[in-house]
């Protein structure tokens, strides 16, 4: 683990762009180590490399394979896996100005312009002694269940998550997904009861994937839901696989799937011209994806892409932490009680600074 982080700190001195993560479950941190600064595009996703995506546009940037240095290295352990309780200082400008905006939608709703919102916000945080190796170390120790990355180019900036959530795993043409929404704070058991407007908005998320990948593939098979949790909130997950058909490509799957409406709603254009309209900042690669892209195994030749959404992160610029959170918004949704949640959403990269 020494040779690896000392290379990560090489590659940031010399400015030079990389991707260091660690996939859920897994005890093996890999990196891509980009030879130039050079700033690669993801044009129909049939590259092979580390790809990053924003939420809105087309700009999906490659960290290519052949244009990069492949280090591999085990974490050795994941020492506690512990969160510790934070003060929360509240914004109460902020806190009236988010709920007044989940107001907004909820209106939207009720006068049938769209089913389902999912709205964010972002919070800056000063960090003057920012050290992107400790706190990466810090990611992989406190969330050992879901994807951590550090990603940097300096032409983009630096950006840091820990996501539950995996938008597409596919190998030649099997795929899986996942429907994931839903959150209540964890308290010790994964054994809980979930509300009518928690299961509702995971509804959504399952049926709207179910629909629209049935023009792409020959079998879908799906999970009955079940409680996950990330770090310290729980969601509501279903698992979605299947077989795409021969006629179909990946970057037509991605393009049904993102912006999901875990992260968007629906109907999708309609809910993502909303929060355009009206979340007042622009979230970037917040929400985006990011991943694997066409990468061969060492056993087999047969390409694999794994992708995941960019939740529970943040973007680290001129010694702050940009950190950004989000809450789907329904019917039957509060107001207070979804600030509440973007709190709580909050803590999985507060814990790490």
């Amino acid at each position: 683990m020494i040779d690896f982080f000392i290379k990560v700190k090489q590659q940031e001195a010399q400015k030079l762009p990389f991707v260091i993560y660690k996939k859920p479950y897994k005890t093996e941190v890999r990196g891509f180590f980009q030879k130039n600064d050079h700033l690669y595009f993801a044009e129909a996703l049939d590259e092979t490399g580390f790809v990053f995506a924003p939420f809105d546009g087309n700009q999906m940037i490659l960290i290519p394979k052949n244009q990069s240095v492949i280090w591999e290295s085990d974490v050795t352990s994941f020492g506690e896996n512990h969160l510790e309780s934070l003060n929360q200082s509240e914004n109460q400008q902020e806190k009236e100005r988010f709920e007044h905006l989940i107001q907004k939608a909820i209106e939207a709703i009720e006068k049938g312009t769209f089913n389902k919102v999912v709205l964010s916000r972002k919070e800056i945080l000063e960090v003057p002694n920012f050290d992107l190796v400790t706190v990466f170390t810090r990611l992989i120790q406190r969330f050992p269940t879901v994807f951590c990355y550090c990603w940097y180019h300096p032409k983009i900036g630096l950006w840091m998550g820990a996501t539950p959530e995996r938008l597409l795993k596919a190998s030649r043409k099997k795929f899986c997904t996942m429907a994931l929404a839903g959150t209540q704070n964890f308290n010790g058991t994964t054994d809980i009861v979930w509300g009518a407007k928690e299961i509702e908005e995971q509804q959504f998320v399952t049926d709207f994937i179910l629909e629209n990948l049935k023009g792409l593939t020959s079998e879908v098979a799906i999970s009955s839901p079940y409680t996950v949790q990330a770090g310290n909130v729980l969601h509501i997950k279903t698992d979605i696989e299947g077989v795409i058909n021969k006629t179909s490509k990946l970057n037509q799957v991605v393009s049904v799937l993102h912006p999901t409406p875990a992260v968007c709603g629906l109907p999708k254009e309609t809910a993502k011209g909303f929060i355009l309209g009206n979340e007042g900042y622009d979230r970037e690669y917040y929400t985006g994806f990011l991943g694997e892209l066409n990468k061969k195994g060492f056993a087999e030749k047969k390409q694999k892409s794994d992708l995941f959404v960019n939740l529970r992160c943040m973007q680290i610029k001129e010694k702050q932490a940009h950190l950004y959170m989000g809450c789907g918004v329904t019917k039957e949704s509060i107001p207070e009680k979804e600030w509440n949640e973007s709190v709580n959403k909050s803590m999985t990269m507060k814990s790490v600074l």
